[in-house]
């Protein structure tokens, strides 16, 4: 049996243009946008490395600034300092110092101040209270240091005819009256050139503790300043 062969399938050409890949041009917004993110991507970079190389002109205590004073030129310095972005936190020389402005709180001797550590005076918290030293005052006790007040009650009359201390009663402890409280002024009378000779030394209490140490200051009994740790 004969079999007609298969006839060959013509496959006719697409008529259709064929897909051809085309290089953006300008006006392509994806050129656009990716121009505009590097172009931003380089400023921003460039920014940040001249703020964190850029100095600038700040103010630093000269000695110890403790709440209540007024802050004048000769109480601070200079200095040349890279803040960064922190420029706002500190005073700059260039805008010069606050008038009648008071200390707020306690600036260490050469430490940069804070713009928050100078105020008026309604805004501070707490008030000097001269407290005389008759016993012997620690070389860490000066302006700017932390101290512990404690208050030592009269000891009992010993003498003939007393009752010997604790046979009645027991014997009045010291007491801590406020602690860390801040050292503003020691005052050495002309007494100091004897070795344990009186000194009145000026703390700063809350408004709160005033109060109870008033009352110490003015009862019978001694006051004894003692530096917390790290002081001086």
């Amino acid at each position: 049996m004969t079999t007609t062969a298969e006839r060959p399938v013509r496959v006719e050409p697409d008529p259709r243009p064929a897909a051809r890949l085309r290089r953006p041009g300008w006006k392509d917004p994806r050129l656009l946008v990716g121009i505009v993110v590097v172009a931003l991507s380089v400023a921003l970079g460039s920014w940040a490395v001249s703020t964190a190389s850029r100095t600038v002109t700040v103010y630093a205590a000269g000695t110890a600034l403790t709440p209540g004073t007024p802050v004048t030129a000769a109480d601070v310095r200079t200095v040349e300092v890279r803040l960064g972005t922190q420029t706002e936190r500190y005073l700059l020389a260039e805008d010069g110092l606050p008038e009648e402005a008071v200390v707020l709180r306690t600036v260490p001797a050469g430490e940069l101040v804070p713009a928050s550590s100078l105020g008026a005076a309604a805004d501070l918290a707490v008030r000097p209270v001269a407290v005389p030293v008759t016993t012997g005052l620690s070389e860490r006790i000066v302006a700017g240091a932390a101290v512990d007040v404690w208050f030592v009650p009269e000891a009992p009359a010993t003498g003939a005819g007393a009752e010997p201390a604790g046979a009645g009663e027991d014997v009045p402890q010291p007491e801590m009256l406020v602690g860390a409280v801040t050292v503003a002024q020691v005052d050495e009378g002309d007494g100091t050139l004897v070795a344990g000779g009186p000194v009145t030394v000026h703390v700063l209490v809350d408004v709160d503790d005033l109060p109870v140490v008033l009352a110490a200051v003015a009862g019978d009994g001694t006051i004894a300043l003692v530096p917390v740790g790290g002081a001086g």
